[in-house]
């Protein structure tokens, strides 16, 4: 699975007209299921997430994570970042998992990031969603974890 991070102020997803996640300061992060990914894969992301300290401490290093600040955590589904962008001038999109493993995924992901954390809102799988926000610092971090061969 592939998280694309950006530390933000603030970010919100909107369908239609209508605001369906929004967040103050935290993290908008792209979440991506590939093919081979299981519940094991989206566990471990979101592990990696919830802990990966890019806020600053004190000190202004990055120390803290979205759970040491009480963070705004919304998670978006993105399968294009599954994209295979490696010849010609149009992205394959095989490697991305089928669309319904990757709402299960994202699903699974969603409900385990709801017990582990205060602040979740999301967009809306397979909606045609508009994504604002505003990165802070800019920050902006790629995680990925690969289903063991």
């Amino acid at each position: 699975m592939i998280a694309l991070l950006q530390r933000v102020t603030r970010a919100s997803v909107v369908v239609n007209d209508a605001t369906v996640g929004a967040i103050t300061a935290g993290l908008m992060v792209l979440v991506c299921a590939e093919r081979g990914d299981t519940e094991k894969e989206a566990d471990a992301l979101l592990s990696k997430l919830l802990s990966y300290r890019v806020f600053s401490d004190d000190a202004g290093k990055m120390n803290r994570s979205v759970m040491d600040v009480a963070g705004g955590l919304l998670l978006v589904p993105q399968f294009t970042l599954a994209a295979n962008t490696q010849s010609g001038t149009r992205p394959s999109f095989t490697p991305a998992a089928t669309p319904e493993l990757a709402r299960a995924l994202f699903d699974y992901f969603v409900v385990q990031a709801e017990q582990k954390h205060a602040c979740v809102e999301t967009g809306q799988f397979g909606a045609d969603m508009q994504v604002s926000l505003t990165n802070d610092g800019p920050v902006t971090f790629w995680l990925q974890v690969k289903p063991a061969l």
